[in-house]
């Protein structure tokens, strides 16, 4: 792969109070050197592979525990315990997603619920932001009744959600539930066949713009 350079526009010499050629040629080859190099790296850019020279930020996280609810009139916040790979993007105090540069974010979460009662419930599941719901952005997942005593009913949860954020926001991921019999749950790894563990939660933070509304205000 080709490496793209960072560009700078060239430091030109005065111009003589006479009509130099000499003058003239050296203006001509140094403004030709710079434009090349604007040149290809454009091309680049704009090339086939000019992602290859973006960088944006991201985050990939899990959680290996199980999350239960105390009561059923309380929000908890989601918690994360494992980083993946990240750049720019990390997790705070257990479950704030925290974000280094502004921009436009997609994210998108998974959760493993069950339940473990002899009744159907529910679990809604939202973001905050900076500590504050936004609107609009719950979604109600309803669960069956336990298939027997010690085996809950599984079912996985997810979606994905745009959100804007400054420098140093973070997002929150809540829960709530109509039962504290309902809970996120993890499970470990299998055997017969071998197969990985089960975290609870996984949810991934991608900026998708450095654009955010700010820029028209």
């Amino acid at each position: 792969m080709s490496i793209l350079r960072a560009t700078r526009a060239p430091n030109l010499i005065n111009a003589p109070q006479q009509y130099e050629s000499r003058h003239h040629d050296q203006i001509y080859r140094e403004l030709r050197v710079y434009f090349n190099v604007l040149d290809n790296a454009t091309s680049a850019l704009f090339g086939p592979r000019g992602g290859d020279y973006l960088t944006f930020s991201y985050g990939s996280f899990y959680d290996t525990t199980d999350q239960t609810a105390a009561n059923t009139t309380t929000a908890y916040a989601i918690t994360l315990n494992t980083t993946d790979i990240s750049q720019g993007v990390s997790i705070e105090n257990s479950s704030q997603i925290t974000f280094t540069e502004a921009g436009i974010y997609n994210i998108q979460f998974s959760i493993q619920l069950a339940n473990d009662t002899n009744a159907p419930q529910d679990i809604d599941l939202w973001f905050r932001k900076n500590g504050v719901d936004i609107a609009n952005s719950n979604g109600r997942i309803g669960l069956a009744a336990r298939k027997s005593p010690g085996d809950p009913y599984h079912v996985l949860g997810s979606w994905n959600f745009i959100v804007e954020v400054q420098a140093s926001d973070y997002i929150e991921l809540m829960w709530c539930t109509t039962n504290v019999g309902a809970r996120i749950e993890q499970y470990p790894a299998g055997t017969a066949p071998t197969r990985p563990a089960t975290p609870s939660v996984i949810l991934t933070a991608t900026r998708v713009s450095d654009v955010t509304s700010d820029v028209y205000a």
